[in-house]
């Protein structure tokens, strides 16, 4: 158990800078779809309320809030393996329960303007979106936010300072090189003084 937690806690940050292109466009996609479903009562309580979730009002704001909140954590990076984790769950809940009805042209939802409407193929056309969301998470569950990340920032700051931490006791056995004829015995001992 401890080895999991201590895989989100600590993804890699040493990835391209380049992997700031994913985080843009999985983050702000869901970012924004997070801010519709509170602007349209269709996209948020309107949806959950057709597909039978219970407390249809909380289940939407609940949802638009994670999406808004993530999706600002996956632009800048942050706990990266941990809301990618979260939103490749959401997006396979979303998968199962808005697109796979689909399939057998019952579903709640209003089916597509143009065919396929109902079938194998409407359901592929329907899930792109989603499918593509699934595997840039997956991708950065893998690989991390790399360098141009908060994530990079804060590992980096721990390892300066877990070196600065283990480097302090070696203050008090500084030998200086001989400084303009003085011996090196004294500005030994004049130094170990100083730290005692």
């Amino acid at each position: 158990m401890k080895n999991i937690i201590s895989w989100f806690l600590h993804p890699p940050v040493t990835g391209r800078s380049t992997i700031l292109i994913i985080r843009l466009m999985a983050g702000t996609v869901f970012f924004w779809e997070g801010l519709l479903k509170f602007v349209y009562v269709n996209q948020g309580v309107g949806r959950f309320t057709k597909l039978g979730f219970p407390f249809p009002e909380t289940t939407a704001h609940v949802i638009a809030t994670g999406e808004i909140i993530g999706g600002l954590l996956l632009i800048f990076g942050l706990f990266t393996r941990i809301t990618a984790f979260y939103f490749i769950v959401q997006m396979i809940v979303a998968v199962l329960s808005t697109k796979i009805d689909l399939y057998f042209g019952r579903s709640p939802l209003p089916m597509p303007p143009a065919p396929p409407k109902m079938g194998f193929w409407a359901v592929l056309h329907e899930i792109r979106s989603d499918y593509a969301q699934i595997l840039a998470c997956l991708f950065l569950l893998i690989e991390g936010a790399g360098r141009r990340s908060l994530d990079f920032i804060i590992s980096t700051s721990k390892k300066v300072y877990r070196m600065s931490e283990k480097s302090s006791p070696a203050f008090k056995e500084y030998r200086p090189p001989l400084l303009h004829g003085v011996k090196k015995e004294k500005v030994y001992q004049r130094r170990t003084k100083l730290f005692q």
